[in-house]
C-alpha cells in the first residue's frame, strides 16, 4: 500500500472505509455494505469507484465479468493526514487547544487521558537530550 495520501471526499472516504474492512469488493459488495447505514444509487458509487480509481486510491483486477477492488492506501496514513490538516486548519498546527477544548468539555475518557500521558513520556523519553 502506499503511503502517499490523496484528498478524499467524505462521500468517497465513505466507500473507501468499506474497502478497508472488506477487500477486494466488487461494486455491488460495496453497494450492499454502504446501504446497511444509508441507501446508495448504484450510478453514485459507480462513479465514486472511478474517482478512486483516478486518485490512486483504490485499485482494481477484472475478474470474469466483474471488477475487484482493494485499497492502495493505509487507513492509518488516511487519518494521521486527516488529523495533521484539522489541526493546521483549526487550530493553526497547535494540538493543545484541541485537546483542551476536549477536557474542558469533560469528552476525555481515563483511556484517553491514560494514552495521552504514554504519548507525552514517549516523546519525553525519545526527546530528553534535545
Amino acid at each position: 500500500m502506499s503511503n502517499s495520501v490523496p484528498d478524499i471526499s467524505d462521500a468517497e472516504f465513505a466507500v473507501l472505509d468499506v474497502l478497508w474492512q472488506h477487500n477486494p469488493a466488487s461494486a455491488n459488495d460495496i453497494i450492499t455494505k454502504l446501504n446497511d447505514s444509508k441507501p446508495w444509487h448504484e450510478k453514485t458509487v459507480k462513479t465514486l469507484l472511478n474517482r478512486l480509481v483516478k486518485k490512486q486510491a483504490i485499485s482494481y483486477e477484472k475478474q470474469q465479468r466483474s471488477y475487484l477492488y482493494s485499497p492502495l492506501i493505509e487507513r492509518e496514513n488516511y487519518l494521521v493526514k486527516q488529523s495533521k490538516t484539522l489541526v493546521d486548519k483549526l487550530f493553526r498546527g497547535r494540538l493543545s487547544p484541541l485537546v483542551t477544548g476536549f477536557a474542558q468539555q469533560s469528552r476525555l475518557k481515563k483511556d484517553d487521558i491514560a494514552a495521552l500521558k504514554a504519548i507525552i513520556a514517549d516523546w519525553e523519553q525519545e526527546h530528553k537530550d534535545d
